[in-house]
């Protein structure tokens, strides 16, 4: 999917239905000349809700729809017939949408499962009718309340992608080339920098028809969390991930002085990311031999669980599998 494709923020102005009147109407027919209050509710107003997709993974189709206004309530009739509710208007997201308010950037709902519905901007309630009103010393009161009015303001979408795995890792790191070979997904792979420009997702299977979502993130680069490259548009959507998959190539100069500065932009633009459990892969390991693999384990992390991949010779991808399903069975 091209990046004009991919849209993970939309802002629209969600107007709710209003509350229809009641009714203040007084019973009468042929044998009935001065009846009593009979005057039914109005209606609610139609509800805006989202709605978990888990076939969408865009705000795509939302980018120019930019006033979502729902039906009106109905009023109130004779006989306490009730009016009819507003017809509800039902946004269908991705899995993962969080629904902000513009103006406080309160959050107002999280769709999490697919077939969840959340109101985001409830329609106003339908006023009650004369027969609510009857009492003693009033038998046949001439007012119904009116119906309460829906609600106008913007509301923000905005997708993060939810995923068991986060890859994170400079440009040509090789994490679309994993995925590309651990999944279905078919990411666009080339020797240059940023080629993944949007996230891509796959679904990665494992032993006896298990499996788990892994996410590749466009490539970060120093100061990502600052604003330069494509990282920082992209950063968020690591927040969802259970686990982090570190990846370094073995042609990097300096291993454990990357990871740091990898390390260093997530903690700059969320230090609550650095909670998550990390893993390392050093990809492209095709290129040496076991003398120099041992030689560079040295300079690594001793407490980092890490694994030498190469994901075009199928080196110990089984291994980082198997590594991957152990930690998100500890998370």
């Amino acid at each position: 999917m091209s990046s004009s494709n991919f849209i993970d923020y939309v802002k629209i102005c969600c107007r709710s239905g209003h509350g229809g009147g009641g009714s203040a109407h007084l019973h009468r027919d042929k044998k009935t000349a001065h009846g009593g209050p009979d005057g039914g509710d109005g209606g609610r107003g139609g509800h805006i809700i989202l709605k978990g997709n888990s076939q969408l993974w865009t705000l795509l189709h939302l980018q120019y729809q930019k006033h979502v206004i729902a039906e009106n309530g109905g009023y109130g009739g004779p006989s306490h017939s009730s009016g009819a509710y507003g017809k509800d208007i039902i946004l269908e997201v991705p899995i993962g949408t969080i629904a902000r308010d513009s103006e406080t950037g309160d959050i107002k709902a999280e769709i999490t499962e697919d077939g969840q519905m959340e109101i985001i901007t409830p329609g106003g309630r339908g006023g009650l009718g004369n027969a609510h009103f009857k009492s003693p010393t009033n038998q046949t009161p001439l007012y119904a309340q009116p119906g309460e009015p829906g609600l106008e303001e913007w509301t923000i979408l905005e997708l993060k992608l939810l995923a068991d795995v986060g890859l994170v890792g400079f440009p040509n790191a090789g994490k679309s080339t994993l995925l590309s070979v651990v999944s279905a997904a078919k990411p666009k792979i080339a020797n240059y920098p940023f080629t993944t420009l949007v996230p891509n997702l796959g679904v990665v299977a494992y032993r006896d028809y298990k499996s788990f979502v892994m996410a590749d993130i466009p490539g970060i680069i120093e100061g990502a969390s600052e604003g330069k490259g494509l990282g920082i548009r992209f950063l968020k959507h690591i927040e969802r991930n259970s686990i982090l998959l570190f990846m370094i190539s073995v042609e990097s100069p300096d291993i454990a002085e990357e990871y740091e500065i990898l390390v260093n932009e997530l903690r700059t633009y969320n230090p609550e990311l650095l909670h998550k459990q990390r893993l390392l892969a050093i990809t492209k390991a095709d290129m040496i031999d076991d003398e120099l693999e041992a030689e560079m384990r040295e300079t690594l992390p001793k407490d980092l669980p890490t694994v030498f991949i190469s994901s075009m010779t199928n080196k110990n991808i089984m291994q980082l599998k198997d590594m991957i399903w152990k930690e998100l069975n500890n998370a």
